[in-house]
């Protein structure tokens, strides 16, 4: 049966840090919402009640642009292999890129990636875990390189770019910050 719990666990910690892959909601009041996959070796646990991740160049921003209106956003991880368990995190966060000081700090906790876009650190308000029987067992075989590639042959002038004419704006319109 699921719980609620006010911290992430030592128990949910290393569950949390084996999982190659956790999904990202986020939304603003109006609009479409987002859920949005990410792996890559790109989220840290800095305490029972704080996480960050690093989140890579890609085709939108949306994580971005909503926690620019609303601040809300759940993490989800789901256990692929082993004993089933989803499991949730619900907090707070917002998105800082390189030029604030909160990028600085945390950077250096993930490999280093061309296509570093911002870091996002969220608050844990709330942790549920729930039975995740429905979910498959799948067996991860490895990451991809293909956007590690890509930044790398953009370089650093070229992903800049990107983000001015590709992650600037939400697909509703509104400013990421970038």
């Amino acid at each position: 049966m699921g719980k609620q719990l006010e911290k992430i666990s030592s128990k949910l910690k290393e569950f949390i840090e084996k999982q190659p892959i956790f999904f990202v909601g986020t939304a603003r009041t109006t609009g479409k919402i987002n859920v949005s996959p990410k792996g890559m070796d790109s989220l840290r646990i800095i305490d029972p009640n704080r996480v960050v991740w690093l989140n890579l160049t890609g085709s939108g921003n949306e994580t971005a642009a909503h926690l620019l209106e609303s601040d809300r956003m759940t993490i989800m991880f789901c256990a692929f292999d082993g004993n089933p368990l989803i499991l949730r995190l619900y907090g707070t966060a917002a998105a800082y890129h390189e030029r604030d000081a909160v990028f600085q700090e945390h950077i250096n906790l993930f490999p280093k990636h061309m296509g570093s876009r911002q870091i996002i650190d969220m608050k844990v308000e709330m942790v549920q875990t729930s039975c995740g029987f429905a979910v498959p067992l799948m067996e991860f075989q490895e990451e991809r390189t293909i956007l590690k590639d890509w930044a790398e042959k953009k370089g650093e002038d070229g992903i800049r770019e990107y983000w001015q004419n590709r992650n600037s704006i939400s697909l509703d319109g509104h400013e990421t910050g970038i």
